[in-house]
Parts: structure tokens; sequence; C-alpha cells
């Protein structure tokens, strides 16, 4: 069965990106300029082990924190675009003749995929989209297919139709980070061109890296790190619930010794991480040197991590804002959105699906 990974333009759509503690929702409309409106963004917090490693462990709490997250979004659309984590997916880009029509091509991504997914094709749902023309023959294109077992889709889709919201998209998370990049790359030298990025989204367990070139993504990877560790050492050393913890760190209020013996060790570790990621990448491909970090995930709100980073790796680091250069509706606070913004990269691009 088909899943459009890869739909083409749809009315306005709330972005959703499940992550493994909340649950975030972007809603954007169309400015009339050709540019984006930031209408309103919300985030509902997700019971623990609700989602265990990009899966729903259970359904019904990744529903009730759906629920939760529309209603404080306070938007009348119930259309969505919701996202599977780049580990759900399996991705392949292939060649094809330039001249085939839309069945036969359908026929051939069946039997490619046949080759190197490891389900039989009645467990998965596949989708492709034509990229371009190949690199060395025009009479040949690159085509990329997704795939991804059912029931990963059907579990999602399951949790937005008991929120009472219509999933009319699924893409993949790491597509969703790229397309809310195009929106951040206007903040760098020459929009990001001819330029190495390294996209670093730091979740609350993992680091999820991207490495576009010239913006397209050659490189992606995923690092045992995130702001998790922040909040469990606070707990460890406050004597904290997590709950506690968590409000903690995102609101202050904790002791004067915190910036010295727990803040300053995390951004330490964090921006050693993002040096190592860097390393790894430079070794390991054939580009030996990275010009940008882009900084998101909620621990990208942290005051001056960027310098930190910046500091370690000698690398020009900026925080990711895709609002930047977007109309925001009077109903928000603009210096929140600005300090949210980082957190919010794939709902964002998720929304973008209902207008680009």
């Amino acid at each position: 069965m088909k899943f459009s990974f890869f739909k083409d333009k749809t009315p306005p759509l709330i972005g959703v990106d499940i992550s493994s503690t909340a649950i975030k929702m972007v809603e954007l409309s169309d400015d009339g300029r050709g540019g984006y409106k930031l209408e309103g963004y919300s985030s509902a917090p997700l019971a623990k082990e609700a989602i265990v490693d990009g899966n729903v462990g259970d359904l019904e709490k990744v529903a009730d924190a759906m629920k939760m997250a529309w209603k404080l979004l306070g938007s009348k659309q119930k259309r969505v675009a919701l996202a599977l984590p780049a580990s759900a997916v399996i991705t392949k880009k292939v060649l094809m003749n330039a001249g085939l029509r839309e069945e036969d091509m359908e026929a051939q991504v069946e039997a490619e995929a046949n080759q190197y997914i490891p389900f039989s094709l009645d467990e998965v749902n596949i989708d492709f989209q034509i990229i371009g023309s190949a690199p060395n023959n025009s009479d040949e294109v690159e085509v990329l297919i997704a795939a991804s077992r059912k029931e990963k889709i059907e579990d999602r889709v399951g949790a937005a139709e008991g929120a009472g919201l219509k999933v009319a998209v699924m893409d993949v998370e790491n597509y969703a980070t790229e397309a809310a990049y195009s929106l951040v790359a206007s903040q760098l030298p020459n929009s990001g061109r001819e330029q190495t990025v390294l996209i670093v989204d730091i979740g609350a367990s993992m680091m999820h890296i991207n490495v576009l070139h010239n913006n397209k993504s050659v490189y992606t990877r995923e690092q045992n790190f995130g702001g998790g560790q922040l909040t469990q050492e606070i707990q460890r050393r406050f004597g904290l619930s997590l709950e506690e913890a968590e409000i903690a760190k995102r609101k202050g209020g904790l002791p004067e010794s915190y910036d010295s013996e727990v803040l300053q060790p995390f951004m330490q570790s964090l921006s050693m991480e993002v040096a190592r990621a860097l390393q790894f990448f430079t070794s390991s491909t054939q580009y030996n040197r990275i010009d940008h970090i882009v900084l998101a995930g909620g621990c990208a709100a942290i005051p001056a991590v960027d310098v930190a980073v910046q500091d370690r790796t000698q690398v020009n680091t900026i925080v990711a804002n895709p609002f930047h250069s977007m109309a925001i509706s009077t109903r928000l606070k603009q210096q929140q959105a600005a300090i949210d913004a980082p957190s919010l990269l794939i709902a964002c691009g998720l929304a973008m699906r209902g207008l680009s």
C-alpha cells in the first residue's frame, strides 16, 4: 500500500512533532507575500514510557497529550502532518529511466523495494519521489524510495485519531528538519549555499545530527546524549522530582550553585558531544570541514550554549530560529517565540507541508 511521505501541496495543516517527552504543534499560514506567518504553537508533556525508542508505547497517553496540545494551540484546524523517526524508515536512492510512466515506475519501485526491505511487502507502506536528473546521465532520473512498517504508521495515526485529529501527511523527521532549515539558512552567509552545515537537534535522550552540503542532506547520525541528563542531574543534586526538575530547568529558581556546579559542566559535555559528531563526520566522509553549526532542540535555548559550542569547535555556531523572518500572530509573544523556536524545528517543517 502507498502512504504519502512526499505529498503535494495540501490546505493548511498543523505540524505535530511526537518526541520522547512532549507533543509539539505549530500552525502556519500564508503571509500573502510568498512567506509564512506563525499563527500559533504549543507543547504538552508526554507521560513516561508513552514513547519508547521512537515507537508508540502507550497509544492512549500519546492521544491524551495530543488532545492537550491541540487545546493549548487554540486552533480550529484538525488536519495534521506527522513524522516518523528516521530509524523507522528505510530510504534508498535508485536510478530509473526518465521516460517511465508513473505505473511502470511504481512497479519498478516495488521490485527494488523487494530486494532491500527485510519484511514482506504487505507489511510495509512504500512511497517514492523523483529527486531530479541523474548526475551523469540525462536519460535517467534519481528516485528516492521510502518504506516503513505499517504498524509504525498506524500507531501514530491511531494516536492522532484518538485525539480527534485527521492525519493528512506522514513525513520523516529528517525531511521535516531540512524543510525548516530552509528558513534558518537565511541567517547564514550566502544562505548556506556552497557550504557544509551541521544541524544538531538535541532531544531529551538523543542528539540527531544532520549535515547539509549546499543545502542538501549528505549525512545523518544519532548520538546518545540529551537534555534529560541535565534534568536528572538537577533532580539528584537538589532532591527534586522529575516534574519539578523539568520546570526548574525551564523557569529557573534553583540555588546559586546550579550554574557553576550543574549547568556549566553539562554545557561542556554538550560541546564535547558536538565536537565528537563533527570529528566523526569529517573523518568518515569526503568532507573535511564544517562551515557552520546550527543548534536546535530544547537545549539550544540555554543561554550562551552557542558560545560554548563555538569555543570548543572553533566553528561559527548559531541557534536555530525558523520564525526569525516570519510575521507573528499578535496572540503570541515575539520574545517567547524566539526562545521556544529551536525546539519547534520539526513541527515547523511539518506545518510547512501544508503551504509549500
